[in-house]
């Protein structure tokens, strides 16, 4: 599909598109310590069918549900961000400040109040009212190595429990609010696509570098909506090889950057 070819309508349509080619690497992960992770368009249509099934069937996650992201930029939180979508529900950004500075505030719409926390530092929660879920972010965790606040669940073992298939989910509505405060399910894609540099190559694969979570989300969303693919680098892994351009150089050559 070129970059001129009509783009997704909504998660279930970008999550064909990237099973087309399922063999295809579509997300790749350039973590601290030069941990490599790569998802194929099959791979990663699992862990979103699994991420689906575990919000539905554990929080009910449907349009009007809403879910706070509380992770870094990793390609979990790509996974935990497509999966909110797909089921409808709306995905919040926390500010900077700590979740333990935000917690207990109910009259506090911006945060305190959302029905799901997905944070790799639950123990900043404790005491909230929202139902949380701990996400491991080494590669190979099958578990968070933390305490956790009781009633927690451990989606390093979890996620792994469901299902390959969504099984039921709700429609999506397309006028409730994806991303807060008021971007829509039905404009999410053209959203994505605005973001500047627009990839020029058709299938691009794209270098994303970003310390903000919602920027990594956004370009990541575009590459895939023009069918092509992304290599997303911790914020550690960026600073080092803005540091070394050698060593982008041959990232870049390796991966077969486009853009």
């Amino acid at each position: 599909m070129a970059a001129t070819s009509t783009p997704p309508m909504h998660i279930a349509d970008l999550q064909r598109l990237i099973t087309r080619d399922p063999g295809r690497p579509r997300l790749t992960w350039y973590g601290d310590d030069g941990e490599r992770v790569e998802l194929s368009g099959a791979v990663l249509h699992n862990w979103v069918n699994k991420t689906v099934n575990l919000l539905v069937e554990e929080f009910d996650a449907a349009p009007g549900t809403r879910v706070l992201l509380d992770l870094p930029p990793h390609w979990r939180a790509v996974v935990w961000a497509l999966a909110t979508w797909r089921t409808g529900a709306t995905l919040v950004l926390p500010p900077t400040t700590e979740g333990s500075a935000v917690v207990g505030q109910e009259q506090d719409r911006g945060v305190a109040d959302v029905e799901v926390v997905v944070t790799s530092h639950p123990t900043s929660w404790t005491g909230t009212s929202a139902q949380l879920v701990a996400v491991p972010l080494p590669a190979l965790a099958r578990r968070f190595d933390g305490d956790l606040p009781p009633g927690t669940i451990d989606a390093g073992s979890a996620v792994m429990t469901y299902g390959d298939q969504i099984g039921w989910v709700e429609e999506i509505d397309p006028t409730a609010i994806a991303v807060e405060p008021a971007l829509r399910h039905e404009d999410l894609v053209t959203w994505a696509l605005a973001c500047t540099p627009r990839p020029t190559a058709s299938e691009p694969r794209t270098l994303v570098g970003e310390d903000h979570p919602l920027v990594v989300l956004r370009r990541t969303l575009q590459a895939l909506s023009l069918d092509g693919s992304v290599i997303v680098t911790s914020v550690a892994s960026t600073t080092a090889f803005a540091d070394e351009p050698e060593r982008l150089d041959r990232l870049r050559a390796t991966e077969r950057i486009t853009d």
